[in-house]
């Protein structure tokens, strides 16, 4: 049994639910009556981690995003790691909107899960950044357990996924 027990800190979203939950809503809008007519596209780039959404006026814009933001939640995907962008003005009077998906911890919110960890003075608990990820170790689980509760109550602005705990 090894002497220090470890788990990191990531986060990230799965990105074959969201696929699902863009086709779910790509369909809803295809039969939605206040959409008949219209130039309303959802548009999911996987490669960039980005969903682009297109609308013929802010009204319709808004009821675009909720319909994938429920999809979205539906599929359990974590909308705090949702990215929203403002809505810009496009080509032929239409407006857009881009959402990106945060697919990894930046370093601010790594510093912020590092600080709280450390901020919290658990016994012998430490935390490191490794990357994208943090990692906390410490050489009880009980420990390390209390640190998951504390990480959980807190809010970083994405959730935070906890796995490699051993």
């Amino acid at each position: 049994m090894p002497a220090t027990a470890s788990f990191d800190v990531t986060t990230g979203v799965d990105l074959q639910e969201v696929d699902n939950a863009i086709n779910q809503a790509q369909k809803e809008v295809a039969q939605r009556y206040d959409f008949k007519g219209s130039k309303a596209t959802i548009e999911f780039k996987r490669a960039e981690s980005l969903i682009l959404l297109v609308a013929d006026s802010d009204f319709q814009m808004t009821a675009l995003f909720d319909i994938v933001q429920s999809k979205l939640i539906k599929r359990g995907v974590p909308v705090k790691n949702l990215d929203v962008g403002d809505i810009k003005q496009a080509a032929g009077d239409t407006v857009r909107r881009e959402v990106k998906l945060k697919m990894e911890l930046d370093g601010e919110t790594a510093k912020k899960v590092a600080a709280a960890i450390k901020d919290a003075k658990l016994k012998k608990v430490q935390a490191a950044i490794q990357g994208e990820q943090v990692r906390i170790s410490g050489p009880s689980r009980d420990d390390l357990q209390e640190a998951i509760t504390l990480l959980k109550s807190k809010d970083f602005g994405v959730q935070l996924q906890f796995g490699n705990y051993r």
